[in-house]
């Protein structure tokens, strides 16, 4: 059986005008309202709507600033503002030192050593920082990956946490 045949409509067409012509009371409302739901149906998925490109923003720049300012008068301003944030610094820190004494007595109220604990700290955050400049300088090609590595081969960190001499299981 070709494909021709099966797709075919006549078949379906002549099916359909043979139950068309049967006198029904109610086959013209039908068709009426067949082909209003079909209309209706293709109207909607046909129609149309065309979205133009988006509208571009109204930006205003900085406006607080008047805009015939003289070099002094934003000097001025600057250094205001230096000022405050300044200050603004020098408060976080104050908080920053608060917290850490706080800290610190909660160490020597449960037996720690905080000097030690501060100085084992400092040397973590030396080593992290010392890995951080190795990895930038490598990603900015000021060293070959091969030189970095040779570096880092005394002390490699063993991945328990501590050093190749530390951790005797390597």
């Amino acid at each position: 059986m070709s494909l021709i045949q099966r797709l075919n409509p006549a078949g379906g067409i002549a099916d359909f005008w043979q139950e068309f012509r049967k006198p029904t009371p109610y086959r013209w409302p039908i068709l009426a309202v067949s082909v209003s739901m079909t209309a209706g149906l293709m109207f909607l998925i046909i129609r149309e709507d065309v979205v133009g490109p988006p509208v571009p923003p109204d930006v205003t720049y900085i406006t607080s600033f008047a805009a015939d300012r003289t070099d002094e008068e934003i000097i001025a301003t600057n250094l205001i503002y230096q000022a405050h944030k300044e200050k603004r610094d020098a408060m976080i820190a104050a908080r920053e030192e608060r917290k850490k004494e706080i800290y610190r007595a909660l160490a020597r109220a449960s037996g720690m050593n905080p000097r030690e604990i501060e100085k084992k700290a400092a040397e973590q955050m030396a080593r992290e920082d010392a890995e951080a400049a190795r990895l930038r300088a490598v990603a900015l090609g000021q060293i070959e990956a091969d030189e970095a590595a040779a570096a880092d081969t005394p002390g490699e960190t063993a991945p328990s946490g501590g050093t190749a001499e530390q951790n005797p299981a390597q």
